[in-house]
């Protein structure tokens, strides 16, 4: 009898670390998935930065700063290192080149009514609105995942098994100022 309690408890053990250890690797699988989804619509919107400064080039060239800082932005967001940290830095600073690039548009009448740059700053508007979507989902994951990490007894599991908390993906605060374009 002591033998099938015995035999019984270790079973519900294993079954109970088998269940912990996959609910971990979901987890961290789910992370990496919405990772992924951030990563690609960064890109996206790398893609869209060039034909979006030729066409601001032809009708505001003078304004080399503004354009050179899209540029080096778009430059620091194809070199940054692929973590939540360095994402976020060169997502802060792509972000505030474009509200100043876009920001020359109110003050050039002929590029604010050139269909080309109406439609590629849509597709940018759109883009972010994406990227907004990706972050949020990605600090959901995160949350969630740092939870599993955290809460006892799965906590021993994944200290253990070398389970380790992930960053989330916050935009430091100069990407949240807004940008002081003059003319």
């Amino acid at each position: 009898m002591v033998w099938i309690i015995l035999l019984v408890v270790v079973v519900l053990l294993a079954l109970y670390a088998i269940a912990s250890y996959n609910g971990l690797i979901r987890g961290r699988n789910q992370v990496e998935n919405a990772w992924s989804q951030i990563d690609v619509q960064l890109k996206r919107r790398i893609d869209l930065i060039p034909n979006l400064v030729e066409t601001v080039k032809a009708y505001a060239a003078h304004e080399k700063t503004t354009l050179e800082a899209v540029i080096n932005a778009r430059n620091a967001a194809i070199a940054a290192p692929a973590t939540p940290a360095g994402q976020a830095a060169a997502d802060g600073q792509m972000t505030g080149a474009l509200r100043q690039l876009f920001a020359l548009g109110e003050a050039y009448p002929d590029l604010k009514a050139n269909q080309n740059f109406l439609a590629l700053q849509e597709e940018l508007s759109a883009t972010e609105g994406r990227v907004a979507y990706s972050r949020q989902f990605y600090n959901d994951s995160v949350l969630s995942y740092n939870n599993k990490l955290q809460a006892f007894p799965t906590v021993f599991f994944a200290r253990m098994l070398k389970f380790d908390k992930r960053e989330y993906f916050e935009t430091d605060e100069a990407a949240r100022e807004v940008p002081k374009v003059q003319f």
